[in-house]
């Protein structure tokens, strides 16, 4: 079973939608303040983090970058008003998705359910086979798909799920220009009215993560590409 961590100063909000995710065999915890939820963080044993923006202490945005400095848990925003700076924020900080209040339970659990297979690519909820995935090997630059481990010139980097998505979409077709479209279709599936700023967003994260390769090619109004020759085998 899944667990998923809360962070909100709404008391009421963590009862129903604990006793709600059971439906669907995903444990909720509910810390009501963020200095709570970063020492069961700390923890362990969570696959997932809910982070609303209003909170005592610190807001959400810097308790997702305070998160970030050691973690690349999949990250879900709860963004005041689903005010679309509040969006933006969230994912240049590093958030894998957002959902605006007032929300419906059905489709918060429907985002952690995309997080989470985007962490286990296989959806049974266990490690892939390390001979079932090939590395992905460039100059530079060496993804397993197994692992979902990234070497960047001989050094591991970190890189959120959505990031990493990103970067094996682009890799497994080197050269294929993907669109705006495709990426979304892939990595997101909604929100329209963000669909070009947040595929721009995820990208920008991604290349200051890659740097100092520069592998990842804007074609003006057609998409990105993956610009690194493959090594033979």
């Amino acid at each position: 079973m899944n667990r998923i961590l809360l962070i909100d100063d709404d008391e009421n909000l963590g009862p129903p939608l604990a006793t709600y995710f059971q439906r669907f065999e995903i444990q909720l915890v509910h810390a009501t303040r963020p200095s709570a939820g970063l020492a069961q963080l700390r923890a362990g044993g969570f696959d997932a983090a809910i982070l609303d923006v209003m909170l005592p202490e610190m807001d959400g945005f810097e308790l997702c970058r305070t998160i970030r400095k050691d973690s690349d848990i999949p990250i879900i925003m709860l963004t005041a008003r689903g005010e679309v700076m509040d969006r933006i924020v969230g994912l240049e900080i590093g958030a894998d998705d957002y959902l605006p209040k007032p929300f419906e339970p059905r489709e918060l659990v429907a985002r952690i359910q995309t997080v989470l297979r985007r962490l286990k690519p296989n959806g049974n909820g266990h490690a892939a086979v390390l001979s079932a995935a090939p590395t992905l090997k460039f100059e530079g630059l060496e993804i397993d798909t197994a692992r979902r481990s990234v070497l960047r010139q001989g050094e591991a980097i970190e890189l959120t799920g959505t990031e990493y998505e990103l970067l094996a979409m682009l890799a497994r077709e080197p050269g294929r220009v993907f669109s705006r479209d495709d990426i979304l279709n892939q990595l997101r599936g909604h929100e329209a009215d963000l669909y070009t700023r947040a595929v721009d967003i995820v990208v920008s994260r991604l290349r200051r993560k890659l740097e100092p390769l520069d592998c990842i090619k804007t074609l003006r109004n057609a998409g990105y590409s993956l610009a690194l020759r493959r090594e033979a085998e």
